[in-house]
Formats: C-alpha cells, sequence, structure tokens
C-alpha cells in the first residue's frame, strides 16, 4: 500500500507562486502515474496534471503555462511548481498516486489534501 504525504500549501498573493510535494512511502512494486488534483467549494474534483514514471505529462487547460508538474523516481516524490496564481485557483490539492501491488494489482492512494489560498 502507499501512503503520500503533502507539504507547501499556504495562502500567495495573485500573480504569486507556491511549490507542493508530495512523498509516497510504503510497500509496493511500481507507481505508474503521479498527479494532482484539486477541489474548491462547491466544485467536483479535477485533475490539475499528472506525470507518468517515464515522465510524460499532462495538464488541464487552465493550468498550462503557469504550473509545472515533476517527478524525482528514486525519492518517490511529485513536485507541482505553481506560478502566476490566481484566486480561481484557490482549493484544496490532493495528491493521486497509481501504482502496481506486488501482486501485480493496479491500485490508487490519495493523499490527505493541502490547502492553497490565492488571495490579496
Amino acid at each position: 500500500q502507499v501512503q503520500l504525504v503533502e507539504s507547501g500549501g499556504g495562502l500567495v498573493q495573485p500573480g504569486g507562486s507556491l511549490r507542493l510535494s508530495c512523498a509516497a512511502s510504503g510497500s509496493f512494486f511500481s507507481i505508474e502515474l503521479m498527479g494532482w488534483y484539486r477541489q474548491a467549494p462547491g466544485k467536483q474534483r479535477e485533475l490539475v496534471a499528472r506525470v507518468t514514471s517515464g515522465g510524460s505529462t499532462n495538464y488541464a487547460d487552465s493550468v498550462k503555462g503557469r504550473f509545472t508538474i515533476s517527478r524525482d523516481n528514486a525519492k518517490n516524490t511529485v513536485y507541482l511548481q505553481m506560478s502566476s496564481l490566481k484566486p480561481e485557483d484557490t482549493a484544496v490539492y490532493y495528491c493521486n498516486a497509481q501504482y502496481y501491488s506486488w501482486s501485480r494489482l493496479l491500485r490508487d492512494s490519495w493523499g490527505q489534501g493541502t490547502q492553497v489560498t490565492v488571495s490579496s
């Protein structure tokens, strides 16, 4: 099973930057996908960005050009560098990992979430 621990959220002014980190630990065969989702009050959880073990990435249209996802496979850690932040980026950000267990079952794990608030 994979446990995910997020860090790096907080309060930032519009136009500012934040970097989120998510470290995976536990017992597993491999982690295929790592990504970030977010959920604003009254809205559904949505994909922000994700990265494969090979480094392929995809982003929500709303964050393209402003956010960058990266991954350190040796540390089982994924990062989300957020720049040019807007008030509409305010949400709880959740880390997600899709991984293979030792029995080769594909499983899904979520972090506890970290609050990002963009406000002046």
